[in-house]
């Protein structure tokens, strides 16, 4: 169903699939709908310590792996 991410500690980055690319910092929530290709990881040189709660059900992976381009 979703997937939130709580960011507790460094610098990230977040982006959906055709959207700009956020920061985000300690205390920031990002909550991505069901089925929303995006990614989030820490920011270039940084580290980002977060939790990520995800929601399923019959209809919804809990998580699809996407692979890396470019």
């Amino acid at each position: 169903m979703s997937q939130t991410v709580f960011v507790t500690e460094g610098i990230g980055r977040c982006q959906r699939r055709g959207g700009s690319i956020k920061v985000i910092r300690p205390g920031d929530r990002v909550l991505f709908e069901a089925d929303e290709e995006h990614w989030h990881g820490a920011a270039p040189d940084r580290l980002m310590v977060h939790l990520a709660l995800n929601e399923a059900d019959a209809d919804h992976d809990v998580v699809h792996w996407l692979t890396r381009t470019g």
